[in-house]
């Protein structure tokens, strides 16, 4: 029963939160983020203190990795082997450190993401620029504390004697925290760190005109200064980072994109692999090849260009979707006081100042405190080489070497030091020469311990011997920059013909709303008769234009669907075409009732909208643009239960007629309707009676070759008109008459058009009986008469509807 109470009886979630909370304090503290100090993880710390006490430095031959990661783990580090390894090899990886820490001898890895070899065959030296991390370490500049087991002492931090943190960056991930704090260059915080001690009031903007911002050691060029600003002010920010890259001319009047610099942390061998299957897959248009020809002398990508190729537009796809252009994120958290924090640039630098001070402090109370020791025990022997000779023969007299001590400091008045320092003195030393090296020795001593009064009285001096050895350290290891820095992100702009591939096509476009593309091949291997449509169907349209234009289909609900040639299907001319819902959905009962081909939405044209109920609407054929096309999107606010009945692209300076089903006409100037915006309503067309409508509108083409107006009634009557018979009126009038009123049986028009000497009409009649006609062979008539009969009303049915057949198009081609 006593056994028992040992035990807490604690809910399940408590027990958790705390171990949870011990767990996340010691990966926080002791694991994934560095200190604000040296820049440094523990491991880090570790590895490079284990190199120094084992005598593995830059100026003696390289050692066994394993023999390096053994004493990591035997003495500091009770990890896993491989953790400490691979920290050592991230050391000495000239593509992700700027500044070296680890020399290694053997594959180290490789910017492709290749492992490097295992421990036992690599050989790794501390770098000459890593002792500056160590330098004056025994000189009891910073605190030690015992290691896991107690048996020997590890330093907290190391004296770091220049700002590592800033030059090789840092990234790790822990709970609750990450950081990613990028390279710099060490000559530009050197000199902002400088500058801060000089001026500790110093505003971030200034400090930026010295250091300018990240440099990453696999170069690139980063932009956005404005993030960069952002970044260094809250220690939170993002900035793009792209690689370098040139286009150069090659044999066949051809063009390459040879890329000799890469994003920071980016996989070149996932790089070039993306690019290749940008090219298998036919994302991207005019890539031959791509290569990667690294080779010692440096890392070069080759993209081979087709003739012809937009190569400018090619490499801006590359930067947009390949990690040629990345995001790179600043998440500036190191910790500080024993805390993660999320430092700005000024809060970085002070961190390191602030250590260096105590740094230089400690060691000038080191050296000032052997100098006077020193110092105590020169004054020693110079006095006893003044009493030499009475000197010598009271240590004769001695019984052994603690009796000398004790007659000399009796007799003679030496300290307990000076008296071992003259029972250990050599013979030799006893000689006329020594005394003046002793008395020169003591005059430097006694230079040196006022300098060190000095720097410990005074911050103005212990300041200036911060510089001194910063300065020093910036002429031995001074590197060029090689990040580029521009202020402005470039803007993207991708071609279509970049992703593309650029090709004339046939585009068919029904009425019921079956679209499709044909190469001109299918098209010519058959008949145009063959045309597949279902039997109540006709075409709306069949143009002959290129893959990188665009189709807008409207339909009689006002709505339009944007359609890029390319995203179409493609389908022989022998079959039926997609049906448009398959790729965006569109109302039951909607209906396709014009398709216009687009080029340039840049270009200064109007799209004009003509309504059942004598709407008329004039927009901007930019804003019919779309970016996102995966739904039908709205042309003209229609009212109640109007339907768009005609749309057509004009140049701005048209005329347009208006046809009702009672015979009136309308003809007046385009300019009389005022430009509104995509979902506007419009405006009155034609003054309309009761149980009157709108049949069509058109605006008038005024080519060369002589064009008349045709209309046909519902007793199958059809007229051939001048235009000049109608005069120009202004917007929302009645209009002129166009047909005789009958009192029995009177003709209503069905149908309306502006056709050429060329074109045909097909009649539609109640019963579906279908008759061509070709309207230039009827004689013209006046306004005011019914024109000629076409078809036997009373015996195949009521005319319901014309068409004008649709011809073969080519709407961009150059006369």
């Amino acid at each position: 029963m006593a056994s028992l109470e040992k035990f807490l009886d604690l809910p399940l979630e408590e027990v958790i939160g705390d171990r949870f909370g011990r767990y996340s304090k010691y990966i926080i503290q002791d694991r994934a983020l560095p200190d604000a100090r040296d820049g440094l993880k523990p491991v880090q710390r570790r590895i490079l203190y284990a190199m120094h006490e084992e005598k593995n430095t830059h100026d003696k031959g390289f050692r066994k990795s394993a023999k390096t990661v053994g004493t990591v783990i035997g003495n500091y580090h009770p990890h896993g082997d491989s953790s400490v390894y691979e920290a050592m090899v991230r050391l000495s990886q000239t593509w992700k450190v700027r500044n070296v820490l680890v020399e290694m001898h053997g594959n180290n890895g490789s910017v492709d993401g290749d492992p490097p070899a295992a421990m036992r065959y690599t050989e790794a030296r501390l770098s000459s620029i890593a002792s500056e991390l160590l330098r004056d370490i025994d000189k009891e500049t910073v605190d030690y504390i015992p290691n896991f087991d107690d048996t020997i002492n590890e330093p907290v931090v190391l004296p770091a004697r220049f700002p590592n943190l800033l030059v090789n960056g840092s990234t790790g991930i822990s709970a609750g925290y990450a950081t990613d704090i990028p390279p710099h260059n060490l000559n530009e915080v050197i000199d902002a760190v400088m500058k801060k001690i000089d001026q500790p009031d110093i505003s971030i903007d200034q400090l930026l005109e010295i250091m300018q911002g990240p440099d990453f050691p696999t170069g690139g060029i980063i932009q956005g200064a404005e993030g960069l600003k952002q970044a260094y002010k809250t220690g939170k920010g993002k900035v793009i980072v792209r690689g370098r890259a040139q286009i150069e001319p090659i044999r066949g009047n051809r063009e390459q994109i040879v890329i000799d610099e890469i994003p920071y942390e980016v996989n070149k061998a996932a790089l070039v692999k993306r690019m290749d299957e940008l090219r298998i897959d036919r994302k991207v248009e005019g890539i031959a090849e791509v290569r990667d020809e690294t080779d010692r002398t440096g890392l070069r990508i080759v993209i081979e260009l087709r003739k012809e190729a937009d190569s400018e537009g090619i490499l801006h796809y590359l930067y947009k979707h390949t990690d040629l252009q990345i995001t790179y994120h600043f998440n500036m958290v190191a910790i500080k006081d024993k805390t993660p924090t999320q430092l700005n640039l000024t809060q970085l630098l002070d961190a390191y100042i602030s250590h260096q001070k105590e740094v230089v402090l400690r060691q000038s109370h080191f050296d000032l405190r052997k100098a006077q020791e020193r110092a105590h025990i020169v004054e020693g022997l110079i006095k006893a080489i003044s009493v030499l000779d009475e000197l010598i023969a009271t240590i004769r007299a001695s019984n052994d070497k603690a009796d000398a001590k004790r007659r000399i400091q009796d007799e003679f008045g030496f300290s307990d030091q000076q008296a071992e320092a003259i029972v250990n003195l050599q013979l030799y030393r006893l000689t006329n020469t020594d005394i003046t090296s002793l008395q020169q020795e003591a005059s430097e001593l006694e230079t040196k311990i006022s300098e060190l009064s000095e720097i410990i009285c005074d911050e103005k001096k212990l300041a200036k011997v911060i510089k001194q050895d910063l300065k020093e350290i910036k002429k031995r290891y001074n590197t060029p920059r090689m990040t580029t820095i521009e202020a402005k992100v470039e803007e993207l702009k991708i071609n279509l013909e970049v992703t593309v591939a650029s090709e004339d096509v046939l585009i068919s476009v029904t009425h019921d709303g079956y679209v499709k593309r044909t190469s001109l091949r299918s098209y010519a291997a058959s008949n145009q008769e063959d045309l597949a449509m279902k039997d109540d169907d006709h075409l709306v349209g069949l143009f002959e234009i290129n893959t990188t234009d665009t189709m807008l289909l409207f339909t009689n609900r006002g709505r339009y669907l944007y359609a890029p040639v390319h995203t179409l299907p493609d389908i022989r001319w022998k079959d039926l075409g997609q049906h448009i819902s398959n790729i965006v959905s569109i109302e039951k009962g909607e209906k396709i009732i014009q398709a216009i081909p687009i080029r340039d939405f840049s270009e200064n044209k109007y799209l004009i909208f003509f309504t059942k109920n004598g709407m008329i609407k004039r927009s901007e054929l930019k804003l019919y643009e779309a970016q996102r096309y995966s739904k039908a999107l709205i042309a003209i606010n229609l009212k109640d239960d109007d339907q768009l009945i005609n749309v057509v692209c004009s140049d701005g300076f048209g005329e347009i007629f208006v046809a009702t089903n009672r015979g009136f006409g309308l003809r007046y100037q385009e300019v009389e309707v005022s430009p509104v915006g995509q979902r506007a309503a419009g405006v009155k067309a034609i003054q309309l009676k009761e149980s009157e409508y709108v049949v069509n509108g058109v605006v008038l083409s005024h080519n060369e070759e002589p064009t008349y107006l045709t209309l046909v009634t519902q007793r199958g009557a059809m007229k051939r008109m001048k235009l000049t018979d109608f005069e120009i009126s202004s917007r929302a009038k009645r209009g002129q008459i166009m047909l005789r009123e009958l009192k029995a049986k009177p003709h209503r028009v069905v149908g309306f058009e502006e056709i050429n000497t060329e074109e045909l009409i097909t009649l539609v009649t109640a019963s579906g009986h279908t008759q061509t006609i070709h309207p230039i062979d009827l004689t013209i008539s006046d306004r005011y008469s019914n024109g000629s009969f076409v078809i036997d009303s009373d015996e195949i049915g009521e005319v319901v509807e014309i068409r004008k057949n649709i011809t073969y198009e080519q709407p961009f081609k150059q006369d």
